[in-house]
C-alpha cells in the first residue's frame, strides 16, 4: 500500500493489489498516509503457495479491476 501511494504521490499510476486476509491493514495504512478511501484491489487468499495456473487465476481476477483504477486514474488526471 505504502508504495502504491507513493508512486502516484509522484504522478505515477499505480494500482496496489492485496489479499482478502491484508484488507484492513490497506485501509489502514493508506489513512496513516492521508488518503482514507484509497482503492485497491482485493483478490482471495492466499497466493504465496499456489501453482501457476491457480496464481494465473488471481490474476484473471485482478486485471480488470486493475484496468479500471488506472482508467479513473487517467480519466481524473485530464
Amino acid at each position: 500500500m505504502h508504495d502504491g501511494i507513493e508512486i502516484e504521490k509522484r504522478g505515477v499510476p499505480a494500482v496496489v493489489v492485496c489479499t482478502e486476509q491484508f484488507t484492513k491493514t490497506g485501509e489502514a495504512i493508506a489513512q496513516m498516509r492521508g488518503l482514507p478511501g484509497y482503492p485497491f484491489v482485493v483478490i482471495p487468499h492466499p497466493i504465496a503457495n499456489l501453482e501457476q495456473k491457480e496464481l494465473a487465476g488471481r490474476a484473471e481476477i485482478a486485471f480488470p479491476q486493475v484496468v479500471m483504477l488506472l482508467t479513473l486514474q487517467t480519466d481524473q488526471a485530464d
